[in-house]
């Protein structure tokens, strides 16, 4: 290969979603091989025609990956990532990415943007609706689950897809949740917290990294040598290839880390970005560097290979045009089946008063709210083959199985953002005279994903005033939330008698919504993050440090607790807000069911343990009520004292149990002591002696607790 046709291997090229059609000058560099990869071709008759100039006209006749970004689905859309990752589940994970790749493989799609495993705090951020949540078991979990669903054993048989793990690293700790901003924090709490899920990715076999926007530590990670070379290939020995997201090669210009387009491509060569995405700096440039001698053609070598090795892993040059894409059919009944069990699995009960839920076949139920009959705004953000006429929504499910009559429509708002009242007066009079009041409220789908964060949580326009006006009808209110991310709700709650958290459910939402708030099927999802009461506990997690004035019941002093014109002391205060207190308003992992289960029993196998033994720890759970239930038990760790500060609470390890009226089950988790292993202020990475707790627990904040040590 030439110096030109290597550094082609390295440019993706393409246009936006929604552009169609191949210009002459994309063929043309084709045909000269100057292109690795085409971004956005979704066109099987297009992608076919480039495709064969690639393997027929090029001079080294190497095929083309064909990429998109199918996120949590093609055409059957399923729970935007974060709600999937409520479920808990990682075998419904795996199956909703199996059946995304073989729909995009049926359209000639060979790799995937996916799964993003990017740990997330902040609720304010727009991405954290494609995220895994906080916690980085669950996301490392979650993440290996959609590349084995997306890959198979082999990605290169027909219907599955290159995965490709992103953003590598740390962009779900932007500043402020402000999209695409700086992060800076310690390498042991990048260790620790954020690499893991990558770690798991990396280890899992997924094809292809993606760096992310954000810079680290001042470092932008396209041009990041310490998480590029150090981490990715020298620690984990990282054998795919690492592509930019898009244009974040020459967005170092802005951030002020390279001076020009030649620059950029210096650093993010140098550092070890092997393709760059859409910017141009490679082509334009890499050929000039080499002649120079800031870059060795060794080096670009090794970029080509990294690129090659994926391509015949990937079967291109046996299979480049798409083998068998005939078998694999959009929209399958076991895709919307699928589809159903992943919104029903996802959804969260947050609250329930009086056992309001689940309704009653006799009721006359008004259906209010923006997102009650808004078939594109299900699907949630970030999916651009998904097609509302596909959806099937709440109302229409509602009214499929209560019947028309017993359905008393009217939305109230046009839609979430609306600032109108007009709709008002309609939506009162059918609360009037229904029995019970279904509102579903929340963020249309572009309120939420990348560039869309708020500032502002809450729901949007006027929804928190149009449930205020419908409380006055003395009608209890069931609040159905559909959302990219959790929404505060503290001026809502008191007015409504129970919250179903629905995310974005997909193209199936409204028969899992209905069949959940029937009872035909029962609530099992639990939080992947911490939900905030207000914006200003935000970032708010249940793994944080302890501080030296921990927050404590006993102690807690509330704004109206203090007298006026009281001394000034802080005496008695500890690490909490005046207003908004320390706690959550919903802690992670918590999730309610239409039953109750009670944990007891805990027993501990060993006391004391060594480090090459392995902590058993049970449980006794037991469905203490009369409705047949899923409940994810989970294995919570302190390390009571380290040689840095250690989180209240680590997840371990969790199972998911389905539970009959009155069944008992004993719960056994094991796990090696080396899983208590954290990276300390000497980047090494070590299991200290010392005493620990245990809990199994629902929760975050709740459980039976238990005491072991290290020795």
């Amino acid at each position: 290969m030439t110096v030109d046709q290597k550094i082609g291997q390295a440019c993706l090229k393409g246009t936006s979603s929604r552009s169609k059609g191949l210009s002459d000058e994309l063929k043309n560099e084709v045909r000269k091989g100057l292109v690795g990869a085409i971004l956005n071709l979704t066109e099987p008759n297009l992608v076919f025609e480039i495709q064969k100039i690639a393997v027929e006209e090029s001079p080294n006749h190497i095929p083309l990956l064909f990429g998109r970004d199918v996120i949590h689905g093609y055409k059957t859309i399923f729970p935007i990532p974060l709600g999937l990752a409520a479920s808990w589940d990682m075998e419904l994970v795996e199956k909703t990415s199996k059946i995304a790749a073989n729909e995009s493989y049926s359209r000639c799609i060979n790799w995937t943007y996916a799964p993003m495993v990017d740990i997330s705090r902040d609720a304010r951020w727009g991405r954290i609706a494609e995220s895994p949540g906080e916690d980085p078991l669950l996301a490392s979990r979650l993440g290996v689950a959609y590349i084995k669903g997306f890959q198979g054993d082999d990605p290169s048989v027909a219907g599955q897809i290159l995965a490709c793990a992103k953003h590598f690293a740390a962009y779900g700790a932007a500043e402020g949740g402000r999209d695409y901003n700086t992060v800076s924090m310690s390498e042991s709490l990048l260790r620790n917290v954020y690499l893991k899920p990558f770690e798991a990715a990396a280890k899992s076999g997924a094809a292809t990294f993606m760096t992310s926007f954000n810079d680290l530590n001042g470092v932008p990670a396209s041009g990041n040598s310490f998480l590029l070379k150090k981490i990715l290939r020298e620690e984990w020995k990282y054998d795919g290839f690492v592509v930019s997201d898009w244009n974040s090669v020459i967005e170092m210009i802005p951030h002020g880390f390279a001076a020009d387009e030649k620059d950029a491509a210096l650093k993010s060569a140098s550092a070890g970005l092997d393709m760059e995405m859409t910017s141009l700096s490679y082509a334009h440039h890499l050929k000039t560097l080499i002649a120079e001698k800031k870059i060795s053609e060794k080096q670009l070598d090794e970029m080509v290979r990294n690129i090659l090795r994926i391509k015949f892993r990937a079967g291109i040059f046996e299979n480049p045009y798409f083998k068998d894409r005939e078998k694999f059919s959009l929209l399958t009944a076991d895709a919307l089946q699928t589809a159903k069990n992943a919104a029903t699995k996802s959804c969260v009960l947050l609250k329930n008063e009086n056992q309001i839920l689940p309704l009653k076949s006799n009721q006359k139920i008004a259906v209010i709210g923006p997102l009650a009959d808004a078939p594109r705004e299900q699907l949630g953000t970030w999916t651009f083959d998904g097609n509302k006429e596909d959806s099937q929504t709440p109302l229409k499910a509602l009214q499929n199985s209560f019947g028309q009559n017993n359905i008393l429509y009217a939305p109230g708002l046009s839609n979430s953002r609306s600032l109108s009242e007009e709709g008002f007066s309609a939506a009162v009079a059918q609360a009037k005279k229904s029995d019970i009041i279904l509102f579903f409220a929340g963020e249309e789908a572009i309120l939420s994903g990348e560039a869309h964060s708020r500032a502002n949580i809450n729901l949007p326009g006027l929804q928190e005033n149009l449930i205020a006006e419908l409380q006055k009808t003395g009608k209890p209110i069931v609040l159905v939330v559909m959302a990219g991310r959790p929404i505060t709700l503290g001026a809502v709650l008191p007015k409504v008698n129970a919250v179903l958290m629905a995310w974005h459910p997909g193209t199936m939402a409204g028969p899992a919504i209905s069949e959940l708030l029937q009872g035909i099927a029962n609530p099992s999802g639990k939080l992947p993050i911490t939900w905030p009461k207000e914006v200003g506990q935000i970032p708010i997690y249940y793994n944080h440090p302890n501080t030296g004035r921990p927050a404590d019941p006993k102690t807690f002093v509330a704004i109206q607790d203090i007298p006026v014109e009281a001394w000034q002391s802080s005496l008695g205060n500890n690490s909490h807000y005046l207003d908004a207190g320390y706690e959550p308003q919903f802690p992670f992992g918590f999730g309610l069911s239409y039953t109750n289960f009670s944990y007891e029993n805990l027993k501990i196998e060993k006391a004391v343990l060594k480090n090459n033994d392995k902590l058993n720890v049970s449980a006794l759970i037991t469905n203490t009520g009369n409705t047949t239930g899923t409940e994810t038990v989970q294995l919570y760790v302190r390390d009571i004292t380290g040689s840095i500060v250690r989180p209240v609470r680590e997840l371990k390890d969790f199972i998911q149990i389905e539970l009959k009226p009155k069944e008992s089950r004993t719960v056994q988790f094991s796990i090696p002591v080396s899983d208590l292993a954290f990276y300390n202020d000497k980047m090494e990475l070590k299991t200290e002696p010392g005493d620990f707790k245990v809990w199994i627990a629902s929760h975050a904040e709740n459980g039976l607790e238990g005491d072991f040590k290290i020795e």
